[in-house]
């Protein structure tokens, strides 16, 4: 049974749970399913739902670029999207790139170059870097710094993070 509320005016009001729907994620090649209000964003059924709390909450506006995921090898805003919105996509975050034995190569670029500083940044800046690689369009280090223009560092790792992202572009085209 609802509880009952009274408003303003005086009159009760119940108050109900939200509905909610199963929704299918495939997260870093594992099928998950969910039970999630429709308005869910991406983020909000990564971190609150799965657990997977390497894709961080930043502005949850999509200015700083820290929810970033990719999704069927293209990033994304993830506190932008609604989960719903991604049933049958494939959604790869931090958690997905590599492990604590075998980081990818753009992980351990970012190690290398000592690329982080804070590191909150760190999950969206690579995860933006490696969808800017599958896109393939940065050829150059301008062009690298534009298409990662939408990830801010407070703590301006800027010059090291390009020089992460340039090793492995780099390293690709040998």
């Amino acid at each position: 049974m609802p509880e009952t509320f009274t408003t303003s005016s005086g009159a009760a009001a119940n108050a109900s749970l939200p509905p909610t729907r199963a929704v299918k994620l495939r997260i870093n090649g594992v099928e998950k399913q969910l039970q999630l209000a429709p308005w869910t964003t991406l983020l909000d059924a990564l971190r609150e739902y799965l657990d997977l709390t390497g894709t961080k909450k930043g502005c949850d506006h999509g200015q700083c670029g820290a929810c970033t995921v990719l999704v069927d090898g293209k990033r994304i805003n993830s506190c932008l999207t609604l989960a719903v919105m991604k049933e049958g996509a494939d959604i790869t975050t931090i958690e997905g790139l590599g492990t604590e034995d075998n980081l990818s190569p753009l992980q351990q670029a970012f190690v290398d170059h000592d690329a982080f500083q804070c590191g909150y940044c760190t999950p969206g800046q690579i995860c933006s870097a490696q969808g800017l690689l599958n896109e393939g369009k940065a050829k150059t280090a301008a062009e690298i710094r534009e298409l990662m223009s939408g990830n801010l560092c407070r703590c301006g790792a800027y010059s090291n993070i390009l020089s992460a992202v340039q090793e492995v572009l780099d390293n690709q085209k040998a």
